[in-house]
């Protein structure tokens, strides 16, 4: 942490993807680059519109409430939240104002680090509201692309209770993991449907600095970047004994620089005349609602860890990597489903397809070998077909031709060398080409064996069956 104690607190904004339409609008609720298609009147802000409230967003909301073991209002209603800018045309926005009731007030939730230990988070609120059109700025013209508009967003406010860069990203992992394991979101941030606003603050002692907030973050790299960019630069100026000249402002992450960048000062909370919004109707959350969304939350990622490793026997690194992402589970859960070893299906998806899907900013989901394909890569493993250096040699042609695995197979001639008589016909040549290098052997250079390992992988191609050359070599040098 550092000579400092350093407090953070984070603001993110999720959209709930998972509804069929918006969260006060009939208009679709769906992704699209097709800007301006999925519209109704009242994204647009037509005079005499009126929101009717999207049932399911507010039951997603509630589910979210409970898993961070929130405090439920008694009531819901909206307020409106008034300001003009271009992307809210009506010059409101109705969202919950805490700490009114909100859809979730005061609660926390325990994260785990990658080295076993836990830290809690404390949730300040979360609410419903409805997010804003989407402003694309080209030189002296801003574009507006109205699908965003009313889109249902959640917020989530944490306390000011995280202390590094690392606890940070941990954190809003792990709720973007909640987030797609419920079904809510998809929280794709390269659809834009994740934003953070970040505060970081500095300080000798347990109270908190200056607060400075950087707005708008949209990856959970730019928030670690922008953290520990702010740690440096508040401290410096500390150091220098020039701390007044921190200010509690608005400042935004610039990715090429990987700087921050002050906006504008932020002295006092803005005054955007909050009042209950007059066309949605308070309505009472029973009980019996309640807990009919307690008893739908899904497995959760951290439960679906704990199977991994108790069930089958997965390591506590490999486990964590797997519930990062729900479409990574399920892609391990499919090869289970084949048949595939629980240990050996780990192995292939954090090394070899979670190095490919990183290396080339793919999706799991999206890459040629699906598990069926990769289910049949192994199997040819398994069986001795092929060796486990050709498994993963087909598996990068099967990516780079985006052909099945059986037809490479076929047309390259991979087939591993299992005859004993075939084997040992090679062995015994190169044994007679090499008396010098057994004389070695015998009088004690052990590593000569993995020579003669390598000069038998060398004249068959790879293709011998190092299993088999390893037992007729230790047999065959027992001979001389």
């Amino acid at each position: 942490m550092g000579k400092y104690n350093v407090t953070i607190g984070l603001e993110m904004h999720c959209e709930v993807s998972e509804t069929k339409s918006k969260v006060f609008s009939s208009a679709r609720n769906e992704y699209t680059d097709v800007a301006n298609s999925n519209i109704r009147p009242y994204d647009m802000g037509f005079p005499g519109v009126l929101p009717v409230v999207n049932k399911e967003a507010v039951k997603m909301s509630l589910m979210m409430s409970e898993i961070l073991n929130c405090r439920q209002p008694e009531y819901m209603y909206f307020e409106r939240k008034n300001y003009y800018y271009p992307d809210m045309p009506k010059n409101y926005q109705i969202t919950q104002n805490p700490p009114e009731d909100c859809v979730g007030m005061g609660g926390y939730i325990d994260i785990q680090r990658e080295d076993g230990s836990t830290f809690r988070v404390d949730i300040d609120n979360i609410h419903l509201e409805e997010d804003a059109a989407r402003m694309t700025h080209l030189y002296d013209t801003s574009i507006i692309d109205y699908n965003r508009a009313a889109v249902p967003l959640l917020e989530l406010v944490t306390g000011p209770c995280i202390h590094s860069a690392e606890d940070a990203v941990a954190f809003l992992e792990y709720i973007r993991a909640i987030y797609q394991y419920c079904g809510i979101s998809e929280a794709d941030s390269k659809k834009g449907q994740i934003r953070c606003d970040v505060n970081v603050s500095i300080s000798d002692d347990d109270t908190l600095g200056t607060k400075v907030e950087m707005k708008n973050v949209n990856s959970f790299g730019g928030v670690y970047g922008a953290i520990q960019y702010e740690i440096k630069r508040q401290s410096e100026l500390k150091d220098a004994g020039r701390y007044d000249e921190v200010e509690q402002e608005t400042r935004r992450w610039d990715e090429e620089s990987g700087t921050t960048i002050r906006m504008r000062s932020k002295v006092d909370a803005e005054d955007y005349k909050y009042f209950v919004e007059p066309n949605i109707p308070k309505y009472k959350i029973s009980k019996e609602w309640l807990e009919e969304i307690r008893k739908s939350i899904p497995e959760l990622p951290y439960e679906r860890k704990s199977k991994y490793m108790d069930k089958y026997g997965l390591s506590d690194y490999d486990a964590g990597i797997l519930i990062k992402d729900i479409n990574t589970a399920k892609y391990f859960e499919r090869c289970l489903e084949l048949g595939v070893d629980a240990k050996m299906a780990a192995n292939w998806i954090t090394g070899n397809i979670l190095g490919y899907v990183y290396k080339y900013e793919t999706a799991i989901q999206d890459i040629y070998v699906t598990p069926e394909r990769l289910e049949v890569i192994l199997s040819a493993m398994d069986k001795g077909d092929i060796s486990s250096k050709q498994a993963k040699e087909l598996f990068f042609m099967v990516l780079e031709r985006c052909e099945e695995p059986k037809d490479i197979m076929k047309s390259e001639g991979m087939q591993q060398i299992s005859d004993e008589g075939a084997l040992s016909k090679i062995i015994i040549e190169i044994l007679d080409n090499n008396t010098k290098q057994i004389e070695d052997y015998k009088n004690g250079k052990t590593n000569m064996f993995d020579y003669f390992v390598g000069q038998v992988m060398k004249m068959t191609k790879g293709q011998a069956n190092p299993v088999k050359v390893k037992e007729i070599l230790t047999d065959e040098l027992s001979k001389r």
